[in-house]
């Protein structure tokens, strides 16, 4: 099985249990779902474009919100994200070391949105914002907006 489908696989197993563990939340849970895959088909082709690793960069925009799935909250979700994150890569046996440290980095980032981070902090960020704009979700802070203006200006 491919390794993006079996983290895919893993991460949606991980939302049906915080779904039952974390009522509670600041978007639904069938927001978590659908905006994982469709970050991951959005960081993916950001990737091959910017010749990044498209699968670590799928990755990434995978679990990017891993820290709102298991709290249900929106505030601190990036960071709060960083060392679970790393455990539930661990358990998946997918990635080096090196790898889950990179895509925790991007997690905890990812909110940073007028900080320029690595190549693959940059994917999860910019998959991000256009995902939410795809799906008519309003930008509240101004850096995600200016990120999202810059993309739609590229293009």
């Amino acid at each position: 099985m491919h390794k993006l489908l079996q983290l895919q696989s893993a991460l949606l197993k991980e939302i049906d249990h915080y779904e039952k563990v974390v009522p509670q939340r600041d978007q639904p849970i069938d927001w978590e779902r659908v905006h994982l895959a469709s970050c991951a088909k959005l960081g993916y082709l950001m990737a091959e474009e910017r010749g990044v690793d498209p699968i670590l960069a799928a990755s990434a925009c995978s679990i990017h919100d891993y820290g709102r799935i298991i709290t249900g909250k929106q505030a601190g979700h990036a960071e709060a994200g960083y060392i679970p994150v790393q455990e539930f890569l661990k358990k998946t046996k997918l990635f080096t070391e090196e790898e889950i440290e990179m895509l925790a980095v991007a997690v905890k980032n990812h909110s940073k949105k007028s900080e320029v981070g690595s190549p693959l902090e940059e994917i999860v960020k910019d998959a991000d914002v256009l995902d939410f704009h795809q799906y008519g979700y309003d930008m509240p802070r101004a850096e995600q907006q200016a990120r999202l203006e810059r993309l739609l200006a590229k293009k």
